[in-house]
């Protein structure tokens, strides 16, 4: 988990408090005043939005790395993320970064989400389409204050899916929250890194003075993306444990329930108890109980 300096931890407690402030205030202005009438230092925002991880996965065109770097410094954002990209590093990629190397240099390549995702206690996931099982929905300038909002020192993901078909089910399904660019109906196509942008300058305006949104209770923890997975994969076995889940067909009961408790997003104390109540039932049932 990423662990913030205190002086930017204090950042981005300013940050939500204003975001508070302004809501209490319900001073309606269009973006652009908004942005011109701001009075936070720089470092304020960059705390704000210090936590984001920009996450592409499986990423085919070099090209389109470079261009999603430079949209992400040029809105202040410098957590660049890749999932088993198709070729990185890569002089295509220097060349559309167009000044933002740095961000190419130290982005972090893993060989899985799983690695990509670790220590995030939220992932908001891209999608122009939804699947076989509709999934909440936010557009990205909700979807920007709701980021920013977050409580804790978790990192947050934004994830965006492969050029020719975004992200597949499995990944949606990690997502606590898919987050929709609104486009002209008849032709939607955004390139990667175009999407990038839109979603990096929502989040920048959201940092430098968005409306306020709901704040979690003070005692609320969110829980990290590997312990929601190990509590689905616990959940699945216990399950079959009490013989409620079909073992032929699990998908389609698992991706509803999955998308139960991502709306949900239980906190650290209620995984526990979760946890806990599972293993009583494997107990019961007579299988064998998994760790919490």
């Amino acid at each position: 988990m990423l662990q913030l300096p205190a002086h930017d931890f204090a950042g981005l407690v300013g940050c939500l408090d204003r975001n508070v402030n302004g809501w209490m205030a319900h001073t309606e202005l269009p973006m652009d005043e908004k942005a011109a009438q701001d009075t936070r230092s720089d470092g304020d925002t960059a705390a704000c939005l210090s936590r984001i991880r920009i996450v592409l996965i499986n990423t085919t065109h070099p090209g389109n790395i470079g261009a999603a770097a430079r949209a992400m410094k040029v809105m202040g954002l410098s957590q660049l993320h890749l999932v088993t990209p198709k070729a990185f590093p890569h002089a295509d990629a220097t060349a559309r970064a167009s000044g933002a190397d740095d961000l190419l240099q130290y982005a972090h390549v893993h060989a899985s989400l799983d690695e990509a995702l670790a220590g995030c206690t939220l992932v908001m996931g891209t999608s122009a389409r939804l699947r076989s099982l509709p999934m909440p929905q936010m557009d990205v300038r909700k979807a920007a204050e709701a980021t920013l909002a977050e409580p804790g020192e978790g990192d947050i993901a934004v994830l965006f899916g492969r050029e020719a078909y975004g992200l597949t089910n499995e990944e949606m399904q990690r997502c606590q929250q898919l987050v929709h660019i609104e486009t002209n109906p008849e032709f939607g196509s955004l390139n990667i890194a175009q999407a990038v942008q839109v979603v990096c300058y929502e989040l920048r305006m959201a940092a430098l003075g968005g409306g306020g949104v709901e704040q979690a209770p003070s005692d609320w923890s969110p829980v990290d993306a590997r312990q929601m997975e190990l509590f689905y994969q616990h959940l699945e076995q216990t399950l079959l444990d009490v013989r409620f889940l079909n073992p032929d067909q699990p998908k389609r009961l698992m991706m509803r329930l999955r998308r139960l408790f991502n709306r949900a997003r239980p906190d650290q104390n209620e995984m526990n108890i979760l946890r806990g109540i599972l293993a009583a039932a494997q107990r019961s049932a007579g299988g064998d109980a998994q760790d919490e």
